[in-house]
């Protein structure tokens, strides 16, 4: 049945969107946390995916919303347990997305102790971009990804220079074998540095406009 799903409208059919927290160095000294020795993850639910030109809503609790760029990997296929030199075998293709987070309230979650939903998990916090085919990125660790919003470079970054999140194999297994048992999800799995809104949005592959007042809508 999956099968027949077209992979250019993932947004409509995908289960869940895995995110993986802290994996660059360099995004985790930016957020001044700590670089950690375990992964972080986090769900976004379906209804936070925001296809190109739709409709985004800001929380009308934030007044300090970020944008993450992120390359995303659109998991084609169910496993368990997956070998390390397998992994790609389930990878279907990638997208690029924004991680919408309402930073400040997110800045009172983690004093607190507290998930993250209200900050990261509201209607719209994922925009995405067009699916792209596994076959036309041969070399997903050598990608530079940038972000300009209205014409200004706000976020930029080569993936295989970033300084990445290792762990310990363990870690590593543990987190694969997670997200192997999502089948048909989304992946978010790298940031550049420069997470900041300043309440201007762009789109990964097409402009966004300004949103002026929290609970306003733009496309």
């Amino acid at each position: 049945m999956a099968a027949s799903r077209p992979l250019s409208r993932f947004w409509e059919w995908g289960k869940n969107i895995v995110c993986v927290g802290r994996n660059y160095a360099d995004h985790a000294r930016e957020m001044q946390s700590a670089v950690p020795s375990e992964p972080v993850l986090f769900l976004k639910p379906s209804t936070a995916y925001a296809p190109e030109g739709s409709p985004v809503l800001m929380p009308a609790y934030s007044r300090n919303l970020h944008h993450e760029l992120e390359l995303a990997v659109v998991m084609g296929r169910r496993g368990r347990a997956v070998p390390e030199a397998a992994a790609m075998d389930y990878v279907a293709g990638y997208a690029l997305c924004l991680d919408m987070t309402a930073r400040d309230v997110q800045d009172e979650c983690k004093k607190k102790g507290l998930p993250w939903t209200l900050a990261k998990s509201f209607t719209g916090s994922c925009p995405v971009s067009a699916f792209v085919p596994k076959e036309k990125i041969p070399d997903p660790h050598n990608l530079k990804l940038w972000l300009k919003v209205n014409g200004e470079l706000r976020q930029e970054g080569v993936l295989s220079g970033e300084k990445k999140w290792r762990g310990s194999r363990k870690s590593r297994k543990q987190t694969k074998n997670v997200v192997s048992e999502l089948e048909m999800s989304f992946c978010l799995l790298t940031i550049p540095r420069g997470c900041h809104c300043r309440n201007l949005l762009l789109h990964p592959s097409g402009n966004f406009p300004s949103p002026r007042s929290p609970q306003q809508r733009f496309r």
